[in-house]
């Protein structure tokens, strides 16, 4: 096969190389686990050739992520909201309404993620030798520590400094590969080498210590398989029946084999079940349930403070004149960072956002342009799952933010632990505001105030 033309997607002020080859349908989104390059790896054999079995079930859309391969080098590493964004501008560019994603290893939680945000966009889900987190956690004590976690990162970038080590596979090839050839390591090598910079690889790695998508693994309901190969070193074993345990109705597959590189070992067993999968999610693409559509999302509640007392000092007029500029403030912003307002009760507002970053970033031009119009407001967000049918967004994460913002002091954002966790490697920092009590929902919250959000 010829090498597929490489386009270009606009996503923020990042452009995302990718390729589209193949006819489908369906149509299936390739997610990288590690380092890509769309060009170089036609000159990879392994790749070129596990790329051409793909392609010829489906019509195949494969990316570069941001900083890598061809795609606009970035500083730091983006967040998973941001790396989804590139998904969906990938998609929207190759004229993909929906799509199979497609993960291998260390993309499983940002396909997964995608899945519970944007069930409308996908399809199903493929998850190869993939995780929920990285480092070892309460449920997850087969996972290295982050202490071991780093001393890895370390031996990466010692190995990528190295002249001698960089030209001959990858740090623990054994455990990778080790079907590879001589030649299949230095191929793999140059591609790693040529896909991504020793800085740009070890802040990939290390902003993946704080990935975490356990919770939302429950949310998921596009069709999902996971794949494992038998012989593969135990954690990512066990990373994959724990995410076949927790995604509703998810197909776990053992595969004969050591080989974490899905494009070495038995290729016959692997696409005879990626094939029988796409021919089912292909079956039931048109099924839709007439139920409430079930997303991952984040709500944001604001309300200004003290506005009884304000409004009786300045009048009926005036108050009125002042709450027109606050809602129209706040739905330019709204606006701005892709916002839907949902909801407006007296001089409260109810929204809701595709990513937490954005709707934080939203709560602080908020915050300071209602200052300018001399009012305070407070604000609360949480993510989790909502029920959205027609224009009504319900479901106790809706619950669980107007409780949040109730907690919250005059010009203060709150969030809860989840939107926290989801928004690592941002740049906005956090105060602790310790375990809290939410009116009417179980168990003890942990919240925390917005001190700094960098821009995006």
């Amino acid at each position: 096969m010829e090498t597929p033309e490489t386009r270009y997607a606009k996503s923020g002020d990042v452009y995302v190389a990718y390729q589209v080859l193949g006819e489908g349908p369906p149509d299936v989104v390739y997610a990288p686990g590690g380092p890509h390059h769309v060009e170089l790896n036609w000159e990879n054999l392994p790749v070129a050739r596990s790329l051409e079995r793909l392609a010829a079930l489906s019509r195949l859309v494969v990316f570069d992520k941001r900083g890598t391969g061809m795609s606009d080098p970035v500083a730091g590493f983006p967040t998973l909201e941001t790396r989804m964004d590139d998904i969906r501008a990938v998609m929207d560019a190759a004229q993909s309404r929906r799509a199979v994603l497609y993960a291998i290893g260390e993309a499983g939680p940002l396909c997964a993620l995608f899945a519970a945000t944007y069930p409308e966009r996908t399809a199903g889900l493929v998850l190869i030798h993939a995780a929920h987190r990285f480092v070892r956690g309460p449920d997850s004590p087969w996972l290295p520590t982050r202490g071991e976690a780093e001393q890895r990162i370390e031996e990466f970038l010692r190995h990528r400094l190295d002249p001698a080590g960089r030209d001959h596979g990858l740090p623990r090839w054994s455990e990778f590969s080790p079907e590879a050839t001589d030649s299949d390591q230095q191929s793999f090598a140059r591609v790693f080498r040529l896909s991504v910079s020793p800085t740009t690889g070890v802040a990939y790695m290390r902003a993946n210590l704080d990935v975490d998508v356990s919770e939302f693994l429950p949310l998921i309901r596009a069709p999902t398989l996971v794949l494992f190969r038998s012989g593969v070193v135990q954690p990512v074993v066990q990373n994959s029946r724990y995410l076949a345990a927790r995604i509703p109705g998810a197909h776990l597959v053992e595969l004969p084999g050591v080989s974490l590189a899905p494009s070495f070992g038995d290729q016959e067993a692997l696409f005879a079940e990626i094939e029988r999968f796409l021919q089912k999610t292909s079956e039931a693409r048109e099924r839709r349930q007439a139920e409430p559509e079930r997303v991952l999302s984040t709500v944001l509640f604001t309300d200004i403070v003290d506005a009884t007392s304000r409004a009786s000092a300045l009048g009926d007029r005036a108050w009125r004149e002042l709450l027109d500029s606050h809602h129209q403030l706040i739905r330019t912003h709204l606006g701005q960072f892709r916002g839907r307002e949902v909801d407006t009760a007296g001089d409260g507002f109810f929204a809701t956002f595709d990513g937490p970053a954005r709707a934080i970033r939203c709560a602080c031009a908020i915050r300071d342009g209602v200052g300018e119009i001399g009012l305070q407001v407070r604000v609360g967000l949480h993510s989790g799952e909502c029920e959205v049918l027609d224009d009504k967004v319900t479901g106790i994460a809706v619950h669980i933010g107007a409780r949040v913002a109730s907690l919250a002091s005059a010009g203060e954002i709150l969030v809860s632990r989840t939107v926290k966790d989801l928004v690592a490697g941002s740049g906005i920092e956090f105060e602790d505001r310790g375990e809290q009590t939410l009116k009417g929902v179980p168990g003890e919250w942990h919240l925390y105030g917005v001190a700094a959000a960098a821009s995006s």
